[in-house]
């Protein structure tokens, strides 16, 4: 079976692993899976890097809608079986040609899309309602969270059929893979996300000025449209240097921090399902998480970490002091048990073995 996975290339952040990781783990399996960016950028840069048999459509903007022939003859001559894509802008070149391919077409919805494109005026409208149009022409849908699924049934309108639940997987390391943590004063919390609305990083600055802790130091590491307002927020709560923004880090340099953190921390009003989370936990770093996606699918009860209720303060608040009040060998045995829990059940093989059972059905 040949399949080409299409972005746009310009993710950074969970999306570039979720795709990444997806296609290592086919190449490690010898699987016959390819990928094509429209755009140069980091997700090419990445694949390459991992030996993943990478092609650039060459669009020459994200509007270059005149590359849609081009598009049509690689997927047509390269006779894929399958022709998977990731992401809106994707999705919407896909669309645009589908009825031309001979290749079945698959969409994974990595998040809500109806807040992809939030607070962007009426470019973002228009972007919604083709992502929209799309995700109903696709033969078929695969949703990161039950929650994302039923979203697509019930109110975009994809037939269930259509519809298949795939939860996201990482590469786990084995224990003693993982370096020793760093000593360390503070009791660290960090955040990865893009620093966007959807994100709630204004609820933890909050949070953290209603703890009145000043043993606790926040690290945020991300870059987006908010990152300005939230250092002035931050400003504004005087929360002084318990506050470090440290824009965009590389998966390299977040594994590092990983070595002095006590806790990773998500306050999204929206999720999938949140790799950052995973990959925290793969460090044996204590995770917390609002109520997003199908979280308790990844934090079963108290025993494997911390659950807010979305968009509540003092919630967010009540269980940053659970946490901050644990001794460190109660956080370190949760972090161990929660690693035990997500390892065995959201690993990128998992994840692979799903989606190509999906795959086949589609074929046959």
């Amino acid at each position: 079976m040949k399949v080409l996975h299409i972005n746009a290339g310009l993710e950074n952040g969970g999306g570039l692993s979720h795709i990444v990781n997806l296609l290592k783990e086919a190449k490690i399996e010898n699987k016959d899976f390819e990928l094509l960016t429209l755009q140069e950028g980091p997700v090419a840069k990445v694949a390459r890097e991992a030996g993943i048999p990478t092609r650039v459509l060459g669009a020459s903007s994200r509007y270059d809608l005149g590359s849609l022939k081009r598009l049509t003859k690689i997927i047509n001559d390269g006779k894929y079986d399958i022709v998977h894509t990731h992401g809106a802008r994707a999705n919407l070149f896909v669309s645009l040609i589908h009825k031309k391919i001979k290749a079945t077409w698959c969409i994974t919805v990595h998040s809500n899309p109806y807040l992809d494109f939030e607070g962007r005026g009426i470019i973002g409208k228009i972007f919604t309602a083709l992502n929209l149009r799309a995700l109903r022409k696709a033969d078929c849908v695969f949703a990161v969270t039950n929650r994302f699924a039923k979203l697509v049934i019930e109110q975009v309108k994809v037939p269930t059929s259509r519809v298949h639940v795939i939860y996201n997987g990482i590469f786990f390391h084995n224990n003693s893979e993982i370096p020793a943590k760093y000593e360390h004063v503070y009791f660290n919390i960090i955040n990865v996300a893009r620093t966007e609305k959807v994100k709630g990083q204004e609820l933890l600055l909050k949070a953290l000025k209603e703890l009145d802790n000043s043993h606790v130091r926040l690290h945020i590491a991300g870059d987006g449209s908010q990152l300005e307002n939230l250092k002035r927020l931050s400003q504004d709560l005087d929360l002084g240097p318990q506050v470090t923004f440290h824009g965009f880090l590389s998966p390299k340099k977040i594994t590092h921090m990983y070595r002095r953190m006590d806790l990773a921390v998500l306050t999204s009003y929206s999720e999938s399902f949140p790799l950052v989370l995973l990959e925290a936990s793969d460090n044996q770093v204590p995770i917390l998480s609002t109520n997003i996606g199908d979280i308790e699918k990844m934090i079963p009860n108290e025993k494997y970490g911390f659950v807010a209720k979305v968009g509540d303060l003092q919630s967010i608040v009540t269980e940053l002091k659970k946490a901050i009040t644990m001794s460190e060998d109660e956080l370190t045995e949760m972090a161990k048990r929660e690693k035990r829990y997500v390892s065995e059940h959201f690993s990128i093989k998992n994840q692979l073995d799903s989606i190509e059972a999906v795959y086949k059905q589609l074929v046959n």
